[in-house]
Formats: C-alpha cells, structure tokens, sequence
C-alpha cells in the first residue's frame, strides 16, 4: 500500500455509520458502500468510522466486515488453518501480543513486497530476483508457521531468523550494486 493520505488539511476522513447501515463520506458529503471503503484503503486513503448515534469510533468492526465481505465473494486470502489458530488466540495468554505481531509482520511483509517489485523493475529475469524471492517466500512461511504449534523456537530459530536477514541484506547489496 502507498503511503497514507489524507484530505487537503492533512486530517483523517471520518466516515459516519447511521443506524441504517448506510456509511456516510463527510469529506466529499455523500453516502458511499463497504466497497468504496475498501477502495480507499488499497489507495492508502486514511480514515475512521464513527457510529452517528453514539460517536463510538467502530473503524475496526467496519474493517472487519470488509474483509468478510470480501472472502465470502470468494476472494480468499485467509487460509482456514491460520483463521483457526487466529481464533484460537482470543482467551490466550498471548492474545495481547498477536496484534503487534501481526502488524509487523504486515510490515516486514509489505517491505519485502516493495522489495521484490523494486528489484523486478530494476533486473527483469536476473537471477538475484529469482533468489531473493525465494527467500522471502521462505521467511514469509516461517512467519506463518509461528501460528502452528510446535514450529521453530529458540537460539536454533534466532539464529537461522539472523542468518536470513543477513542473506537479504547481501542481496539487497548486490541488487544495489546492478542498478
């Protein structure tokens, strides 16, 4: 996603909710759907979703039924097992930790996907592309099997986790070198 924008006075757009299920644009004054929400998220377009009646800030719930809406028309992007081991953290002891994790790891995962686009521009068919997608297709598994129990842990994991962040730094470094 490109970098968050915001309407000509730099504040965040508030969208209203009303009862009715209509959401409301307060920055262009008209209604807009779920769809549109969606829209402006892929454009990095910030903004919030506060309930009308209430002025509760329900963004996340919007958010959520975005994406449900979205997998339902059958563009899944969720796999079942990572909904299930999702689920299966809420009542956890570590249910506090998985939000920041999650987030960055979206982050590393968005990085790495400028990355790779980046270097897709600069060295059409070399063969450093070739290996540095394989890598991070490597340590984009290895995230997702934190969420599968008994996968990875300890100095072992530490160590192999350093190890590839120094093989992305070195193909990072000769990607540089090419351009």
């Amino acid at each position: 996603m490109a970098k968050s924008k915001t309407t000509a006075e730099g504040d965040v757009v508030t969208i209203k909710k009303y009862a009715n299920r209509r959401l409301y644009d307060t920055e262009r004054s008209c209604y807009i759907t779920l769809d549109d929400l969606g829209a402006m998220v892929r454009e990095g377009r910030e903004f919030r979703v506060v309930d009308a009646k209430s002025g509760d800030d329900i963004t996340h719930n919007v958010l959520t039924q975005i994406i449900m809406d979205t997998e339902t028309r059958g563009e899944t992007l969720l796999p079942v097992n990572f909904l299930r081991h999702l689920i299966g953290m809420y009542g956890d002891r570590m249910q506090s930790m998985v939000p920041q994790y999650l987030e960055a790891s979206m982050t590393a995962f968005r990085k790495n996907q400028q990355d790779v686009r980046a270097a897709f521009e600069g060295a059409l068919g070399s063969s450093p592309l070739a290996e540095l997608t394989r890598r991070n297709m490597e340590m984009f598994q290895q995230a997702a099997g934190a969420f599968i129990p008994g996968v990875g842990g300890g100095k072992a994991r530490d160590t192999e986790i350093a190890a590839l962040k120094a093989e992305i730094a070195d193909l990072k470094a000769e990607l540089a070198k090419k351009k």
